[in-house]
């Protein structure tokens, strides 16, 4: 088997291509976390807090100097990513929850099978033995 063939094989997998597409997904759900974040959710929030504007939040290590640019510790940016990280796990945590219930509905759904005439006739004749001895 060729390498190729063998690579369409394994990419062509429904496994692969649910990732793929989760992925690509997970990708833009991000964007649009980071944008709500950014956009709606940290600018009142900083002016609860006195006007601050995260994304401004920094600790200079080094000023700048001529053309080198300053070393910055830039903690409302990290603020941010953590508001981030924590949306998209709850929004994960919602669809995950949501998941499993449609799972056990299904499994609730299964209605129990009878037992065929065969096993019924079966099971009529080991208890009459049983009976016997």
């Amino acid at each position: 088997m060729s390498l190729f063939k063998e690579f369409r094989d394994f990419a062509m997998r429904g496994n692969v291509v649910d990732l793929a597409v989760g992925v690509v997904i997970g990708a833009a759900f991000g964007k649009i976390v980071s944008s709500l974040v950014a956009n709606i959710i940290m600018p009142p929030l900083g002016l609860l807090i006195g006007g601050i504007d995260f994304k401004n939040m920094a600790v200079t290590l080094k000023p700048a100097v001529g053309d080198t640019p300053a070393v910055l510790l830039q903690y409302g940016i990290f603020i941010q990513s953590i508001f981030d990280f924590i949306i998209i796990a709850f929004a994960i945590f919602l669809a995950i929850k949501v998941m499993n219930k449609l799972y056990k509905k299904k499994e609730v759904e299964k209605p129990v099978a009878k037992p065929s005439a065969e096993e019924v006739l079966l099971t009529e004749i080991r208890d009459l033995l049983k009976a016997k001895q």
